[in-house]
């Protein structure tokens, strides 16, 4: 059994027992996150649409991704040729790591 669900404008395709990264949502670590942006349930057969409208999945917050736990850096780099201009930033994105503990379709 799969469910596709919406967090944070992207889409992502979970099962029970999957652990991923979701942007953050303030909760902290132990604490439970009810989604309930479910757009397709699979249980056999794939069920979308107003069929799901009450469908929901539970998680759980394996790990706050804020501090020193962010993610990876990215850097952003800007050059305009014979300009000698040059702009080299970065930031580490904050997120949230959960476990997915229930698919209720």
């Amino acid at each position: 059994m799969y469910a596709i669900i919406k967090c944070g404008g992207k889409q992502y395709k979970v099962s029970e027992g999957d652990i991923l990264d979701i942007d953050y949502t303030g909760k902290a670590a132990k604490e439970t996150l009810e989604i309930t942006d479910v757009l397709a349930v699979n249980n056999g057969e794939l069920v979308t649409g107003d069929a799901v409208s009450k469908a929901t999945v539970q998680a759980e917050v394996v790990l706050d991704g804020t501090g020193v736990n962010r993610d990876k850096k990215v850097i952003i780099y800007k050059k305009r040729r014979r300009k000698d201009s040059k702009l080299k930033r970065g930031f580490r994105k904050s997120f949230t790591k959960i476990r997915i503990t229930k698919i209720a379709a």
